[in-house]
């Protein structure tokens, strides 16, 4: 039987992480599949073991196995999931899949040329020992191609898929908003954009929700906006939410905003999209992807322009109550159907 390993080592980091929760629903997906002509084995922290069921295999990741890992030729397979993963088989028989996920940082940072040819190097050593190359979305092939040699060696994208957790007994969030209130999510970071949101408050009486980790300098440039256009009082930077408390803020929110302008995917548009939210979003790198037909785009950062948008889509959200056309899009994104390809594509190596 052939022996892949997949490599989730990124469980150890911040739980509120992108790459923390997918490692955490792609295992629990490829997990339920049954195998016959293989057997996975999940690379990660001892203390996640059994995370994936008592009878999923385990082999435990150590900081010191980037310099050596003993026993890496007994595997046909191994699954370097994620971008700037330094671990990898040491041997050359093993077959390597390598997934992309993006190149944002040379959006968010483009004057950081050292600093961004740095990870451009970085990246193409493991597509260099890949054999095949997939991404999270055909938006983070095309920039490799774009910015990278990939040669001829196959790529698929292959898109994540989203888990909405459900807690309709929940009441208890930790800040409750005392009015209408619209809501974003995410890491309180540069790219995310928040600080274009303030603005859409005039005129209206709504508040606006942020939740994400928030110990980045970054936070008081949003709160600046705020202050800027007079609405202070209605910006509520939260911290980070529970699930519980994520689901919440989704099912009461009036519209869901991210106006990110550097994303390798999109989750939260999708999560949002669960719940028939009108969703409001950048039309930048891999959210058109994501929202499809069912979003309202910001199309330019421009106040005025934003709140045009804004205005307009919410409109023709109470005229055409578009809920369930936004509650299809969001079905196309399936854990199983992410774990199913991603099988799929280890059957190829392996022949």
């Amino acid at each position: 039987m052939k022996q892949v390993l997949v490599d989730m080592h990124r469980l150890k980091y911040n739980p509120f992480n992108g790459l923390y929760s997918v490692c955490i629903n792609l295992g629990k997906a490829l997990a339920a599949i049954p195998l016959t002509e293989m057997e996975l084995e999940y690379y990660l922290p001892k203390k996640d073991f059994g995370i994936f069921g008592p009878d999923a295999k385990y082999t435990e990741h150590k900081s010191i196995d980037k310099y050596y890992k003993f026993g890496t030729g007994k595997y046909d397979l191994w699954h370097v999931t994620t971008q700037l993963s330094w671990y990898k088989p040491f041997n050359r028989r093993t077959r390597v899949l390598y997934t992309l996920y993006d190149f944002s940082y040379l959006i968010e940072e483009a004057a950081n040329t050292e600093r961004n040819q740095r990870l451009l190097k970085q990246t193409q050593k493991r597509i260099d020992r890949a054999d095949y190359i997939t991404g999270i979305s055909q938006y983070a092939i095309d920039e490799a191609h774009k910015h990278l040699n990939l040669g001829n060696k196959p790529t698929k994208a292959i898109q994540l898929g989203c888990t909405v957790s459900e807690f309709p007994g929940f009441d208890a969030p930790k800040y409750r908003p005392k009015r209408p209130f619209l809501f974003t999510i995410g890491l309180v970071q540069p790219r995310k954009n928040f600080h274009v949101l303030p603005p859409l408050l005039r005129g209206n009486d709504y508040e606006l929700v942020i939740a994400g980790l928030n110990n980045y300098e970054y936070g008081k440039e949003v709160e600046e906006a705020a202050k800027k256009f007079g609405v202070a009082d209605r910006v509520r930077l939260i911290g980070p939410a529970t699930e519980e408390e994520k689901y919440w803020y989704y099912k009461n929110c009036e519209a869901f905003l991210f106006p990110s302008y550097a994303e390798g995917f999109g989750l939260p548009v999708i999560e949002a999209m669960f719940h028939g939210k009108p969703v409001f979003i950048s039309d930048k790198t891999s959210l058109p992807e994501v929202g499809g037909d069912a979003a309202y785009y910001f199309r330019s950062f421009d106040p005025d322009a934003m709140q045009k948008v804004f205005v307009e889509g919410m409109q023709d959200y109470a005229t055409t109550n578009p809920v369930e056309k936004i509650k299809q899009q969001a079905a196309k994104f399936n854990w199983n159907t992410c774990a199913e390809e991603y099988i799929d594509v280890y059957k190829q190596m392996l022949l």
